[in-house]
């Protein structure tokens, strides 16, 4: 059996002291970047797994961030945080970190339990998903003073040069804009069918339509509707029923996509380009066009903000590089 790896041949491979490669894997902020690279490459060469158990001890941290698992509620978009959370864990353990899931019903319900695992040292950062106006979990955090990433913006005046935490979001509006050019080239009359107004994700996605319409100097109408297949179906069913002409109709997601073609095609407009977003299983099987959110890339993002480009540790403050945000473009998959 061949034996495993140890510190000391690592040290030996990379040409520097013992102390060194602790270092670089407790606190690499403190090693000379030539040098840190020189030891990840080897520990990457040589294949040396820190002894995750030891290590807890000494540093008296769990190697483990904490993230929460949406309750089930059906529909069709939570494929999206599904992937995001696969991936998230992925790219984790390729840092020597595991990830902690935990469930919660309510922010207050979040708070309770956020508290209660990082009182317990089970887990040394967070991670949260779906921010909104006012959302108090972000400020728990931030005035305890735990290290933390949100998948979501702050939501606040400025979120990009004087954001309220650090935070890694899909660029929403450049997806739906993207989405309503591809129309345009159909037509100058293009309808949003997004969710009510005062929906941070929501009021991006729409915010996307409303520019590249005014850019193209067209016209189209905005249409609301709920997180709802039949709902969509029905708003677009009466629109369309109502003798109104549209080019094609982009929206805000996959459910709200698919309830529009199924309308459209009730009124003999099978052919009538429907977008969606979230680029969903469901939305391929039908051959729905749709904006993608590569929640890999935004896992790849939270972990960099979290622990540097090549930290094996959480990072208690800003990365070196002194980034509070990333902003994920996505992708317009037509079909």
């Amino acid at each position: 059996m061949t034996k495993a790896p140890t510190v000391e041949d690592v040290a030996l491979a990379a040409g520097v002291s013992r102390q060194t490669v602790s270092n670089v894997l407790n606190s690499p902020g403190i090693v000379r970047e030539e040098t840190r690279e020189r030891v990840l490459q080897a520990i990457s060469d040589l294949g040396y797994r820190p002894h995750v158990a030891a290590r807890r001890l000494r540093t008296r941290r769990s190697s483990t961030i904490g993230i929460h698992l949406d309750p089930y509620a059906g529909g069709i978009s939570g494929v999206v945080l599904d992937r995001f959370v696969h991936a998230l864990t992925e790219r984790a353990g390729e840092r020597g970190m595991r990830i902690q899931l935990y469930a919660a019903r309510t922010p207050g319900d979040e708070i309770d339990r956020m508290r209660e695992l990082i009182d317990g040292g089970e887990i040394d950062a967070v991670v949260i998903t779906g921010t909104f106006h006012g959302d108090p979990r972000t400020g728990w955090l931030a005035d305890r003073g735990i290290p933390f990433v949100a998948f979501g913006r702050p939501w606040g005046e400025d979120d990009v040069a004087a954001p309220a935490h650090l935070w890694v979001d899909v660029d929403g509006a450049a997806g739906t804009r993207a989405a309503t050019e591809h129309v345009l080239a159909r037509g100058t009359r293009v309808a949003f069918l997004g969710w009510p107004a005062g929906s941070g994700t929501g009021d991006e996605r729409e915010r996307g339509w409303r520019e590249a319409m005014a850019s193209a100097h067209a016209e189209g109408p905005r249409l609301v509707c709920e997180e709802d297949v039949g709902r969509a179906r029905t708003v677009v069913a009466d629109f369309l029923e109502g003798g109104n002409e549209v080019d094609g109709i982009v929206c805000a997601s996959d459910a709200l996509a698919i309830g529009a073609h199924l309308a459209a095609a009730s009124a003999g407009r099978a052919d009538l380009p429907v977008i969606g977003f979230d680029n969903t299983p469901a939305a391929e099987a039908l051959g729905l066009s749709s904006v993608e959110q590569l929640p890999e890339r935004v896992a790849a993002g939270v972990l960099e903000l979290l622990m540097g480009e090549s930290g094996s540790v959480v990072a208690p403050r800003l990365p070196a590089a002194g980034r509070a945000h990333v902003l994920v473009e996505p992708r317009l998959v037509v079909r």
